[in-house]
């Protein structure tokens, strides 16, 4: 029988703490964990973008150019590996094996591929490129001009596929029930947002550090900062490893080893073709990687052009580096806040549709006010709009994508990717391990990739971000009408699999 968490624990201890003392062994180690993963994540996604659209002969171009040529194959190349080392190896190992790799990665970028970068980097061929090529495929010939750096977006990238959303998340979806998973997952979320804004300021407080103690690595403040930022995921990486050792010696393997599916006895086997051919036989897997495609088409969409704005105001790489990490920060503050006091308590107590419907609405709302002042920046009523609350158009639009992003990604990480792991907790062993492999594995590169597509396209018709605009905003319109009915259906099937029929969210909770 299900009960309210907060007749279990208490009004305060459920609102906040929400575990219980047996609980410590496990729920403690996934906490830090999942906090190193995710400042590991914050830290790479403030580097990634500043260094690549930034680079020589770059801009924000260059990124639907990565995500489709670079990201999406080294994705499917990474799920293969990924699926390979499952059927040899037993959890744990794999689990070491892949962190491994993203550790060899950044150490030798930091102390082989980046200090090198100019005898490494092809100038004078990408130069007879662009000299050849029309000026719509400049995103295209910025990837092989600066390699080094598109690299190091790749592995960024991959890091919260496979780190976070496969190894993790196909790790804790199998040694939680769903009880505990409404419990232990907004925790884990507000732990990824504290480790944002640690991030963020990270990112930003370095610049000035590493001036001040005057690091003999690179010619700038920005070039030291590199080497900090892949120590700090270098070492991250290693207590990640540490971490999950201890649990797997005494927070899981106390408890009665039958109960977990990936047993050696009971291991499933993976081939990528099986995976997804399982997939497609599943309305309910269909649904999930219908709502993940669609919201990462969505935000790249948005981010594609936001981003734009951001290295039009700042140019320089420290600077918007510290912008971008500043940005990461208001993440991590929103999500921590919401965390704390709204969407622990909202997944605990409203239906599944419900929660997962907040993303939704937040991409909406938020995209169509940007995209809108972007469409219209350069009709005449915008400028005294603009100069009323003290902003030039560029820097106005920047900011109103900015909050487009904050808000959207606070979703993302408060609401988002909780309610998409507890709605994989259900399913059977095989459907849990061959989905989540195929959806986190690929499907969101594919979301994102896709967005990308949707840039290159209208990039080659109409060569600048800012031209192609107005019909990324009506693209973007589409797709979160796709994802809207797309959690419509999953919550119906959700509500079906757990057993229950829909009921008012305001009069019956849903199981906890």
């Amino acid at each position: 029988m299900q009960t309210d968490s907060r007749a279990e624990f208490g009004k305060w201890r459920a609102y906040f703490w929400p575990i219980h003392s047996s609980e410590l062994r496990k729920f403690l180690p996934m906490f830090f964990i999942f906090f190193l993963i995710s400042l590991n994540y914050n830290l790479l996604r403030v580097f990634k973008d500043s260094m690549v659209i930034t680079a020589p002969n770059a801009g924000a171009e260059v990124i639907p150019f990565i995500k489709v040529w670079a990201i999406l194959p080294s994705a499917i190349i990474l799920t293969y590996v990924f699926t390979r080392l499952a059927n040899r190896f037993d959890r744990e190992k794999v689990f070491y094996i892949m962190m491994s790799i993203f550790i060899a990665f950044f150490f030798l970028f930091a102390f082989l591929l980046y200090p090198n970068r100019d005898a490494l980097h092809p100038h004078e061929f990408a130069d007879r490129m662009e000299f050849l090529l029309p000026s719509g495929f400049k995103g295209l010939i910025a990837i092989f001009r600066n390699w080094t750096f598109t690299l190091f977006y790749i592995m960024s990238e991959l890091w919260s596929t496979a780190i976070m959303s496969v190894l993790f998340f196909g790790f804790a979806n199998e040694v939680t029930e769903v009880n505990e998973a409404r419990r232990f997952y907004g925790l884990f979320m507000i732990g990824a947002n504290i480790a944002s804004i640690l991030a963020g300021q990270a990112s930003a407080f370095v610049l000035l550090f590493n001036s001040m103690l005057g690091i003999p690595y690179g010619k700038s403040k920005w070039e030291q900062s590199i080497l900090f930022m892949c120590c700090v995921v270098i070492l991250c990486g290693i207590l990640c490893i540490l971490l999950f050792r201890w649990l797997n010696m005494y927070g899981i393997r106390s408890k009665d080893p039958a109960k977990f599916v990936l047993d050696q006895k009971e291991k499933i086997k993976m081939s990528m073709r099986k995976n997804f051919s399982y997939l497609a036989g599943s309305k309910y897997l269909i649904s999930i990687a219908l709502i993940v495609v669609m919201y990462n088409v969505a935000i790249n969409l948005v981010e594609v052009v936001w981003k734009n704005q951001i290295k039009a105001v700042y140019p320089d790489p420290s600077d918007f580096q510290a912008y971008m990490g500043n940005v990461t920060t208001a993440v991590g503050i929103v999500s921590t806040l919401a965390s704390m006091f709204i969407s622990g308590n909202i997944i605990r107590r409203f239906s599944w549709t419900t929660s997962a419907m907040i993303p939704v609405a937040t991409m909406l709302i938020t995209g169509a006010c940007f995209f809108a002042f972007v469409v219209f920046q350069e009709a005449s009523f915008i400028s005294p709009l603009t100069a009323l609350v003290g902003f030039v158009p560029t820097a106005f639009a920047m900011f109103l994508g900015t909050m487009q992003n904050v808000f959207a990604r606070a979703c993302k990480f408060t609401f988002f990717d909780a309610t998409k792991e507890i709605a994989f907790i259900p399913l059977d062993p095989e459907s849990k391990l061959k989905g989540k492999a195929a959806i986190d594995g690929v499907g969101s590169r594919i979301g994102k990739s896709g967005g990308s597509v949707i840039h290159q396209g209208l990039l080659l018709l109409f060569v600048s971000v800012s031209a192609s605009a107005p019909y990324v905003a009506i693209i973007f319109l589409a797709i979160i009408l796709i994802w809207l009915l797309s959690v419509l259906s999953l919550g119906k099937q959700f509500n079906q699999l757990v057993g229950r029929k829909p009921k008012s969210a305001q009069t019956e909770p849903l199981p906890s």
